[in-house]
């Protein structure tokens, strides 16, 4: 069946590349951009107005979070990469089980993180390294976010449905709205209120509903491939199937750095609140530089799929190498601002004492120049991935990841840091694994790209 574009699908196999690939992955950057905002919101306000121990509280659970969703986030990755293979091949009944089939499992995957993180987090915190001072909020704040997770996976799954077909503009609408809530419910909260991190908490979780609401009716609305009919929602034994082996080694993938990030965390814990802050608040920031670069990586995952669906190898190349060249200047262009503007930017996260303001801003400034000026080597990596991943190959990548990411970390730990116990020690794996991981992606995608031609030129 020939595919039709619809008001706000996008036809990424046909017409000009470049500037579809740029009208693509500048909403996602917003998007990005806007969903940081929940957790950004949450460490500025509560670093201002509740002192270092909750900003600490609330920052170092970022690294655990990641830990527990994102094996279900990944599975997101397997809904984007079927339902644009297949609009690519114009394959109107196999979008439309894929979108009921992701919906079910989106719902099942957040119900699950509920009981994940009732149960788990406290133990893990300890596993951790936690400080006392610091563990009691941490632990409630995970508790309260937990609740919000069926929200969560509902947001990501139908936002990957709908930037599939090359729609990003509904979704960062999207998070615009909740980001907004985000925000006035967590300076409600948390000053007139004085609910602190049980506030911010709150707050994050009642936006992330609402953004899950929108996609929700965004796709009953629908009058493409993508239309969501609520008496059509079952699990389909084949589209799972083909949704666990593409996503399930990208969630894989992503508990492996979280794994790695973990590790890094604990490391940082074994310092004091100060330099806790201080990481905290240096990792906020760079938040915003990684989803800047990750959006080619989603860029590139939609956009190869589709033309895998629709055979077009010169289209994919094309995208390929248009994608890595952008992810480059962007990383190098935000990630060195960010870092020359460190300061000011820093002081957002804190105040208080000047003496205690200073050390923040210190320790956050260590951090982000090895890491910030480093970041394009992050977005070439990730960019590698999604190449792959949109080919067809998602086990690949994975272990690469595993060897490239978390095992070199966890040597860097366990070897080299245990030697010499500092931060600067600690913060320069980041790169080295960066580096080392990408050249391996590099190689990987030149075997998969001649075997994928060679197939589609047999054919």
């Amino acid at each position: 069946m020939e595919k039709r574009a619809h008001k706000n699908e996008v036809d990424m196999c046909n017409g000009p590349l470049l500037s579809k690939i740029i009208l693509f992955a500048i909403p996602v950057v917003l998007s990005g951009v806007l969903q940081l905002f929940f957790n950004a919101a949450d460490v500025v306000v509560v670093g201002r107005f509740a002192g270092k121990e909750a900003l600490a509280a609330v920052g170092s659970t970022s690294s655990l979070i990641n830990l527990l969703v994102n094996l279900f986030i990944g599975l997101s990755v397997g809904t984007n990469v079927l339902v644009a293979r297949f609009y690519g091949a114009g394959k109107e009944k196999d979008v439309s089980d894929t979108v009921h089939t992701s919906i079910c499992l989106a719902l099942i995957s957040g119900v699950i993180l509920i009981f994940v993180g009732l149960l788990f987090t406290r133990p893990l915190l300890v596993l951790m390294g936690s400080p006392e001072d610091v563990l009691p909020l941490s632990a409630v704040y995970l508790k309260i976010y937990f609740f919000g997770m069926p929200a969560m996976m509902v947001y990501n799954f139908g936002a990957a449905i709908l930037r599939a077909v090359g729609d990003t503009k509904r979704p960062m609408i999207y998070l615009t709205l909740s980001g907004i809530l985000n925000v006035v419910l967590n300076l409600i909260f948390v000053i007139p209120l004085r609910l602190s991190v049980v506030g911010v908490a709150l707050a994050t979780t009642i936006s992330q509903f609402l953004s899950a609401g929108l996609v929700v009716a965004a796709l009953l609305r629908e009058e493409g491939m993508c239309r969501l009919e609520l008496k059509k929602l079952k699990l389909s034994a084949n589209k799972v199937g083909m949704i666990l082996r593409v996503g399930l080694p990208a969630g894989l993938q992503g508990c492996i750095f979280s794994i790695s990030n973990v590790l890094i965390q604990s490391s940082v814990n074994s310092f004091n609140s100060t330099v806790m802050a201080g990481n905290t608040a240096g990792s906020s920031i760079e938040g915003f530089v990684y989803v800047s670069m990750n959006a080619f990586h989603q860029t590139s995952v939609s956009i190869v799929s589709q033309n895998f669906g629709a055979k077009k190898i010169k289209r994919i190349k094309k995208t390929a190498i248009y994608c890595l060249i952008m992810v480059t200047i962007v990383g190098l262009v935000v990630g060195n601002g960010a870092y020359l503007l460190a300061d000011p930017l820093l002081r957002l996260y804190t105040k208080g004492d000047p003496a205690l303001v200073k050390e923040v801003v210190r320790y956050g400034t260590l951090r982000m120049s090895f890491i910030c000026t480093t970041y394009c080597l992050c977005g070439i990596m990730d960019t590698l991935v999604g190449i792959i991943r949109g080919l067809g190959y998602s086990v690949m990548p994975m272990i690469v990841s595993l060897l490239g990411a978390c095992a070199f970390r966890i040597l860097w730990i366990y070897t080299v840091f245990r030697q010499m116990h500092t931060l600067e020690v600690l913060y320069i794996s980041y790169p080295i694994s960066w580096a080392l991981t990408a050249t391996v992606h590099f190689i990987c995608l030149m075997i998969v790209w001649r075997k994928v031609k060679q197939k589609m030129e047999e054919v």
